[in-house]
């Protein structure tokens, strides 16, 4: 097997603190990996003028995977270049177009499966001579194709129920979107397919979400679903991601944001980081028995070991420990303190 070659790229706020916590998990759980560091987002633009520097770009390319942290910092809010810029180039040059944003609490276990290269985040924008602002939504078939295909493939290894999302009722994007749904069904009999209005899915999302298995949906409505699961089931702050292309690098990355509020006080929970790691791990190296492990110690630590969001007092670097520790106690990794406990992060 070749080495694992990963970019990680810290972020900016909390970046930093959360993505120091993914890489002492990497190193324990791969401990050939190759893990090389780059800027991206506001760190970047300070330090080169972009968000999105062409050395970060081609280090993405030649990686194995990438893992992210938080980008956007408040200097920028108002500025023409910003950093979650350099978010959406790196999407666009991994062509990174299938977003998984699993949730899982109690009798929830969903995955919301999200177009993320097309559709009106992506499409021709402008200002008309009038003052009209536009945005336009445009996708074509293989579009819809591929990420369809992808979640009727991953519906397949779950329960076998795909939930396809859209407002076939108004846009003919949406029903473009259900008709290439519908023609694939077919190739995949083991799947039960569902229909439904993004409006009617928000309801049952909101109130009965264990319904669900799978979700398949284009880029804006993925964007809200996936954080209204997040809510129902803990939280923006323990909510990870992966944005998958065919047979190049992902992005793993976790869904809050950098929350510059607290940086650099070591209190940020590195939860959603890590499970992202453990995307990254099941996705990007095909180790899924690594990611099971790392999946299951985050959920013993938190119980334990809980961060102040969580209305415990353990720091990012505690946090981060226990989860290592427990690792080792459950015999997928050796002791990172050579039979030492967690509290001494």
């Amino acid at each position: 097997m070749p080495t694992p070659r990963i970019v990680l790229l810290p972020g900016d706020g909390i970046g930093p603190e959360v993505a120091e916590q993914a890489r002492l998990v990497l190193e324990l759980l791969v401990p050939e990996v190759e893990i090389e560091e780059r800027l991206i987002g506001a760190a970047a633009i300070r330090a080169t003028g972009t968000p999105l520097p062409d050395e970060t770009r081609d280090a993405c390319l030649r990686a194995t995977a990438v893992l992210k942290g938080p980008v956007g910092d408040p200097e920028f809010d108002a500025a023409d270049v910003r950093p979650e810029q350099g978010l959406l180039s790196l999407r666009a040059a991994l062509d990174a177009y299938a977003n998984l944003r699993p949730s899982v609490a109690g009798e929830v276990d969903l995955l919301i499966v999200r177009e993320l290269v097309g559709g009106l985040y992506c499409g021709a924008r402008g200002v008309r001579d009038d003052g009209t602002v536009y945005d336009t939504c445009e996708y074509h078939p293989r579009q819809v194709e591929r990420i369809a295909r992808r979640a009727f493939r991953l519906a397949q290894e779950r329960r076998g129920h795909l939930t396809s999302v859209d407002k076939a009722n108004v846009l003919d994007t949406s029903r473009l979107w259900r008709r290439v749904v519908d023609e694939l069904a077919s190739d995949y009999p083991d799947v039960t397919v569902e229909h439904l209005l993004v409006d009617n899915a928000a309801m049952q999302l909101a109130t009965t979400p264990e319904q669900f298995d799978v979700i398949v949906t284009e880029n804006m409505f993925g964007d809200i679903l996936s954080d209204l699961a997040a809510a129902v089931t803990g939280g923006l702050g323990l909510a990870p991601s992966a944005s998958l292309s065919d047979g190049g690098p992902g992005i793993f990355e976790p869904v809050h944001g950098s929350a510059p509020d607290i940086a650099g006080r070591g209190i940020a929970n590195p939860t959603a980081m890590l499970r992202s790691t453990a995307l990254l791990l099941e996705h990007g190296l095909g180790r899924p028995e690594e990611a099971a492990a790392l999946s299951r110690a985050i959920d013993t630590s938190l119980a334990s070991t809980p961060t102040v969001d969580l209305g415990g007092t353990a720091t990012t670097a505690a946090l981060g420990a226990a989860i290592r520790e427990q690792l080792a106690v459950d015999g997928v990794a050796s002791s990172p303190y050579g039979g030492g406990d967690a509290a001494r992060a």
